[in-house]
């Protein structure tokens, strides 16, 4: 399995993705659906694609604990938790757009999905707006959306998130996962064992010449 790795000063930090969402959020000429589908991304860990398919019916939002919602891709479908606080925010946006049970979930405009150009528009125009000018970011001005996605991932992992548990949420496996991020699966400052390790070896007795 060939899998491009993503190395760490490549992703983004919790900081500038809030940073990027507030931009967005704040600036009343961007379509009102791009800040929703943006946040899923980045705290739900959807694909652009995933996101953008979503129907009101594909959520389910109680009043008390857990929700979830169902996403898609490549005709496999996957159930992802929502925490109480996403639950209410996606509550609150379904009530302001005014949206039906079957309707998308983030239309640009009443029966018509969000389009990859006006949402990568954006997001370009928060890059440009908020990306720190040093040379550690500004050369990335180009970073598809989906670094949101990939850098959720991450931090879940890093927070010590089972990556058996992480895989099933983003509809990887647990390998793609360690081919992408391997910085998040080394160990720093290891010692072997050695003396452990030699005694696991051994062969027992009955099997010794």
């Amino acid at each position: 399995m060939s899998v491009e790795v993503m190395e760490e000063e490549w992703l983004y930090s919790d900081a500038l993705v809030r940073a990027l969402l507030e931009w967005v959020r704040g600036h009343a000429a961007v379509e009102r659906s791009v800040y929703p589908f943006m946040r899923i991304l980045a705290e739900q860990a959807l694909r652009p694609s995933e996101a953008r398919g979503l129907r009101v019916s594909d959520v389910v939002l109680p009043e008390r604990g857990l929700g979830k919602l169902t996403a898609r891709y490549r005709g496999t479908a996957r159930e992802v938790p929502l925490q109480p606080h996403f639950v209410e925010f996606l509550r609150e946006w379904i009530s302001e757009a005014e949206l039906g049970e079957g309707d998308l979930l983030f239309p640009r405009r009443p029966g018509r999905p969000l389009s990859a150009p006006i949402y990568q528009r954006v997001w370009e125009q928060a890059q440009k707006a908020v990306l720190p000018r040093d040379e550690r970011y500004w050369w990335r001005l180009g970073e598809p959306i989906s670094i949101l996605r990939e850098s959720c991932l991450v931090k879940w992992l890093g927070m010590g998130v089972s990556c058996f548990a992480v895989a099933e949420v983003a509809g990887v496996t647990p390998s793609w996962l360690a081919l992408r991020y391997p910085h998040c699966f080394r160990v720093e400052n290891a010692e072997t064992d050695w003396d452990h390790l030699v005694g696991a070896m051994a062969l027992p007795e009955s099997l010794k010449l």
